[in-house]
């Protein structure tokens, strides 16, 4: 990775959060130092309250960190921008609105011609699956099924970098791998840089090229893998399962 182009920067990153009625403040991120490479999917891995969502929220401008910079490009992050796409754990789908126009619907906010917005929705449609799905409501869809419309949407406004905070946890397992094999198939077609989070170990081997795994609060960076799988990645291949066991090792996650 020395060699690539750092995309996302984040230089001794620290968040306390005030809790009313209480005189201490909540330590929830302490001194995180990360870098981030140009087209680099990278995971953050750890258990509940471990300061990672709150990371990528600080990475997605949507709150200010205590202390530390973040810096996307050299640039520093001061809020929230086109360059970030987010895909929530919750699907945050308008319920009136059709798949195509919930696609569309950063292109519409921009002012980008119906009919424009209307053909970049589909091409993104189209390219997690759900060509068909077009006309129908997020309520005739399925959990799966409506998370692709949120992955496709990011996709559709274009950005440099997607922030993805757990968004299969709601699944039931049999989905939950699928949408890993296609998320990850849909990443080497169009390569971005993503952030991805999550508590599960197995998903963070099978999606990353590396793995950052944080500690409880306060959250900070305890180490790091590289994950040289060729693709497409399977979870009994010998190598997934050493990384498994050593990634399992270093936390106290539930396979």
């Amino acid at each position: 990775m020395s060699e690539q182009k750092i995309k996302i920067e984040c230089d001794n990153v620290s968040k306390l959060f005030h809790i009313p009625g209480q005189k201490q403040m909540l330590h929830v991120l302490d001194k995180v130092s990360l870098n981030v490479y140009k087209n680099e999917f990278l995971v953050i891995l750890g258990p509940g309250q471990s300061g990672k969502t709150v990371l990528l929220n600080c990475i997605a401008g949507l709150i200010e960190p205590t202390a530390g910079e973040i810096r996307i490009n050299g640039q520093c992050v001061t809020g929230p921008g086109p360059d970030r796409g987010m895909v929530f754990q919750q699907y945050a789908l308008f319920p009136w609105k059709t798949v195509q126009h919930n696609v569309a619907f950063s292109l519409a906010m921009r002012g980008v011609p119906l009919n424009k917005r209307l053909d970049i929705a589909d091409k993104y449609i189209e390219m997690v699956g759900l060509t068909g799905f077009e006309k129908a409501y997020p309520a005739q869809l399925s959990g799966g099924m409506k998370q692709r419309v949120g992955i496709a949407r990011a996709y559709a406004s274009n950005p440099e970098i997607l922030l993805m905070d757990e968004p299969f946890g709601a699944l039931d397992a049999q989905t939950r791998y699928a949408m890993e094999q296609e998320l990850r198939k849909i990443w080497e077609r169009d390569k971005r840089t993503v952030l991805f989070v999550t508590n599960n170990i197995e998903e963070a081997i099978y999606l990353g090229d590396r793995v950052v795994i944080m500690s409880s609060l306060p959250g900070s960076i305890k180490t790091e893998y590289s994950i040289n799988i060729d693709s497409p990645r399977n979870y009994t291949d010998p190598t997934f399962l050493a990384l498994r066991k050593q990634a399992s090792d270093d936390t106290d996650l539930v396979l």
